[in-house]
């Protein structure tokens, strides 16, 4: 029973932009494909891309890279009917980028992410009394490879791409709370980390559907909108304005203690 009574709240990460820097990775991998069936005539830009993901519905990279192929098209006068894009060509590309051309091994962007979290910041939160665990739109082996053969870790709670609908679909949120809740009668405070809108919504429909926990989505700026004062202004904004309590500079700023911040003063809030 002390086991139990002893977590006091679930921190759920995403991980690209949140664990790991994908902006020379993913999202060069996005621009490359959109410049590559685009036949080199569009190459989007980081900031062409955030707009996109922006509107809170394209957290899956093959499909905003398809987007943003068909709307590069658009503006030349071709519908999406005549394009007929093949959705396979284009992630088999995107993959070839991204993971790399050894179906057996990373060689590609993936193997040169800056991480932006350390295990002992993990660590912190679990001697706090916090379970934390793992919701990526990113394949499952990609997950796997940053949280197992980069931070070491053994074995994490993670709902991937395979595992459930792509957000901001709370479903595989939810199932990231039941693995970690172990069955524990109260309802614990879920706090979602997340660098995109998308990652906000996700935690919106969440507490538009389960009344029962108090939901809360924490905003974490990915690098390369840090560059300017005036780009992290503006995304802060737009995270703020889909549902984030707060945004942070860096994941591991959401200390134990600002956890326990949050969880309270949203719980007066309630009352």
């Amino acid at each position: 029973m002390t086991q139990q009574t002893s977590v006091k709240a679930i921190v759920i990460f995403d991980i690209d932009g949140v664990v790991r820097d994908v902006s020379g990775s993913y999202r060069r991998a996005i621009a490359d494909t959109v410049e590559y069936f685009t036949t080199q005539a569009y190459r989007p830009t980081p900031l062409d891309i955030d707009q996109l993901k922006s509107e809170g519905v394209w957290n899956n990279d093959w499909e905003a890279s398809q987007e943003l192929i068909y709307r590069y098209f658009e503006t030349q006068g071709q519908s999406r009917e005549q394009l007929q894009l093949d959705y396979s060509a284009i992630v088999a590309f995107f993959q070839s980028r991204y993971r790399g051309s050894d179906p057996n091994n990373f060689t590609g962007y993936i193997c040169n992410e800056p991480l932006l979290l350390q295990p002992s910041y993990l660590e912190q939160l679990t001697q706090a009394g916090i379970a934390w665990g793992f919701f990526s739109g990113a394949t499952r082996a990609s997950a796997n490879y940053v949280l197992e053969k980069r931070l070491g870790l053994e074995s994490p709670v993670l709902i991937a791409m395979e595992d459930a609908p792509g957000k901001p679909d709370p479903t595989g949120l939810f199932a990231t709370v039941r693995e970690l809740d172990n069955g524990i009668e109260q309802k614990l405070a879920v706090v979602y980390v997340g660098d995109t809108v998308a990652d906000m919504y996700t935690v919106e429909k969440a507490r538009s559907l389960d009344s029962a926990h108090t939901w809360l989505g924490v905003g974490v700026l990915p690098p390369h909108v840090q560059e300017t004062a005036a780009r992290s202004d503006a995304y802060s904004e737009t995270l703020i304005a889909a549902g984030a309590a707060v945004v942070l500079r860096n994941v591991q700023e959401l200390t134990p203690r600002q956890i326990q911040e949050l969880v309270s003063s949203s719980a007066q809030s309630v009352v």
